[in-house]
């Protein structure tokens, strides 16, 4: 490698394997693949392991189990609620991981135009194969430019109204807002490292190296970001976080985002 998660080319290097997985979570793991396949069998094309799993920096207690699967056709209601059973009972029956989550798509809206850049980009670059055919071999390689930064995070603005709802709907607990806190943080984050990614010409997906490549093109918001890598890792359930992020943050990081990269093209 070149440095900065770049090939000696300058193209994104996958970050994952499934020989970086730490010992204590390959059972869920196996566990994992095992169930995916009892569930969803021939409609499933393929899965992936994303996340800090496969990178191998995963904290037991602390770290969720990420997938995704790839399905032969359109995922309905049914899959998305065979899904979320899958998590939950893998997340109650391994206590080395806090939390499961599966993202589903359909084969042919991966490997389409419109997600080149962005579904696709996430599987070539950021997902390790776990089930079936590895589409990455149907996908271009990838730079840190401003065309992949625009189709993987130039729509912050489509997300704000959603978290204002999501935030107003939580209950007034510290424990109901964590996840929220979680999520946010690692969103704005990766948006924010995604902003300078082309000037930094390179790729990392530690929060705390993105809040810190961000700092240096943007002082003044530096601490806000750094305070996200943060949060990212050990939430808390503050609500004033949560309204400085709709109301402060998030609002001036979409404006910039469109101003420096255009927006996402949008989805049907």
């Amino acid at each position: 490698m070149s440095g900065r998660g770049l090939d000696a080319q300058g193209y994104i290097e996958p970050e994952g394997s499934l020989g970086r997985i730490p010992h204590a979570f390959r059972p869920v793991v196996a566990a994992a693949r095992d169930r995916l396949l009892d569930a969803f069998g021939a409609r499933v094309t393929s899965a992936y392991l994303y996340g800090s799993i496969p990178r191998g920096t995963a904290r037991v207690g602390r770290s969720d189990l990420d997938l995704l699967l790839v399905l032969r056709e359109e995922p309905t209601d049914a899959d998305r609620a065979d899904a979320r059973a899958l998590d939950e009972a893998l997340d109650k029956e391994f206590p080395q991981i806090d939390g499961v989550g599966t993202l589903l798509a359909s084969r042919a809206r991966l490997l389409s135009d419109l997600e080149t850049y962005d579904l696709g980009w996430f599987v070539a670059c950021l997902c390790t194969p776990l089930l079936g055919e590895d589409l990455a071999e149907f996908l271009p390689r990838y730079r840190p430019d401003s065309r992949l930064a625009r189709e993987t995070n130039g729509d912050l603005a489509l997300f704000l109204p959603r978290w204002r709802e999501r935030i107003a709907g939580a209950a007034d607990t510290d424990e109901a807002r964590r996840p929220l806190v979680r999520f946010m943080s690692r969103h704005l984050v990766r948006t924010g490292f995604t902003l300078v990614m082309p000037r930094w010409n390179g790729w990392t997906s530690d929060l705390k190296e993105m809040a810190e490549t961000f700092g240096a093109y943007y002082p003044e918001r530096a601490a806000q970001l750094r305070e996200a890598a943060v949060l990212g890792y050990e939430p808390t359930g503050d609500l004033a976080v949560l309204r400085s992020y709709v109301d402060d943050l998030g609002p001036w990081l979409a404006a910039e985002y469109a101003r420096v990269h255009g927006i996402k093209a949008p989805r049907p």
